[in-house]
């Protein structure tokens, strides 16, 4: 087995879909990411402000992904903008320590802030050359590899910084 595998995943040719709901329809005139909470200013970005890459640098890093449903596929190719480059452009206020992903259908997660300023920390549209599915998270997907699936949200609407690890609201949605 390859080194790279963790224990009790198995290796997937593909990219399977395991998505909940169904996915709203998109429109890159009307939609927007919020960034709000402990920022010197809530922020709105549009699709075009995002990937454009003229606010933010535009990125590539290569990763393994791993599914929490056990399924591993290696050496992904992710394209997007850094999540330390969103951050640094909100500035955050004393006492940021983790960041709320907001996605469609109520769907919520919070991460550590030390974790999401990882360089390899992503705000995605792209994987392998092509835009994302719509089931695998287009227009936007957070990308923390370091993390399995479940904490990669797709279909990204809002991110609420915060001093304190909120609540969140889980709908099975991994992959």
């Amino acid at each position: 087995m390859n080194d790279r595998v963790p224990p009790g995943q198995h290796l997937v040719s593909g990219f399977p879909v395991l998505h909940v709901g169904p996915v709203p329809p998109f429109d890159p005139k009307t939609w927007r990411l919020r960034v709000f909470g402990l920022v010197e200013e809530e922020r709105s970005y549009t699709y075009t402000e995002l990937m454009a890459g003229t606010l933010f640098p535009l990125t590539t890093v290569q990763t393994d992904f791993h599914c929490v449903t056990t399924w591993s596929k290696l050496g992904n190719i992710w394209e997007g903008i850094k999540f330390t480059d969103l951050l640094a452009h909100v500035r955050l206020q004393p006492g940021a320590r983790y960041g709320m992903a907001h996605c469609v259908h109520g769907y919520t997660t919070n991460i550590p802030l030390a974790d999401l300023k990882r360089d390899d920390v992503l705000l995605t549209w792209r994987h392998n050359g092509a835009d994302l599915s719509p089931e695998h998270g287009y227009p936007l997907r957070l990308l923390v590899e370091r993390f399995v699936s479940l904490f990669q949200v797709k279909l990204l609407v809002a991110g609420k910084v915060e001093a304190h690890r909120a609540a969140v609201q889980m709908v099975w949605d991994a992959g």
